[in-house]
């Protein structure tokens, strides 16, 4: 039996996925949370073996959440859903250690379909996605967000909902001063001067739903 939970701030998503997922014989959906937070909690206490995770909830991110999965090495196998459908994006979600990545469009096959490959160990991308991931890497087109490391990334992302920065140390557990250097090498990398535009940046790329009015 192949153990989900499911972690989505939308409770229709959630109830709709409970609905598909349950009709399985092979399927148990044994906990929802909604939100990233209450996910990691969940994933921690249950131990499923799939967790479907939505990438753009209040808080912690879907990324954020399965970078945390991946450095506490919990079994658990990230699915994220998303209804971006962008080639840069899943690429840098795979590279922090989703194994899956389908947008909310799919169909309920491929929903089950994906689960029980994860279930696996194998990676599963909506056809699309791959496809377009497939033309990008022969055009030879990129993200600049690849070139950040998962803790910048982490920072980028917290920073761009308009954490200041000694919040952002607060949440992490680091040190102002280490926060600041982050946030300096990401700006750097990504070629922007302040934390707006780094708002826009990662809204373009599908991190964000809507960027914030963010501090400088």
């Amino acid at each position: 039996m192949i153990r989900v939970v499911l972690v989505d701030d939308h409770e229709l998503v959630r109830s709709g996925f409970c609905l598909i997922l349950s009709g399985q014989s092979d399927i148990e959906v044994v906990g929802e949370a909604s939100n990233a937070e209450d996910g990691l909690r969940l994933l921690r206490t249950v131990k499923p073996d799939v967790a479907l995770v939505d990438v753009h909830m209040p808080g912690m991110s879907g990324i954020e959440l399965t970078e945390r999965v991946q450095r506490a090495g919990l079994a658990t196998r990230i699915v994220i859903l998303t209804v971006v459908q962008d080639a840069q994006f899943p690429r840098r979600l795979l590279q922090s250690g989703a194994l899956g990545y389908l947008t909310k469009a799919c169909a309920s096959e491929e929903l089950v379909q994906a689960v029980r490959a994860v279930a696996r160990g194998s990676r599963y991308l909506d056809a699309a996605i791959a496809r377009e991931m497939a033309l990008s890497a022969v055009d030879g087109d990129g993200s600049p967000l690849d070139a950040l490391s998962s803790r910048e990334l982490e920072v980028a992302l917290m920073l761009a909902r308009g954490m200041a920065v000694n919040e952002v140390a607060n949440h992490l557990h680091l040190s102002a001063k280490t926060v600041s250097t982050y946030k300096q090498r990401l700006f750097e990398k990504l070629g922007v001067q302040h934390t707006i535009a780094l708002a826009h940046l990662l809204s373009a790329h599908g991190l964000l739903n809507d960027p914030p009015v963010a501090v400088a």
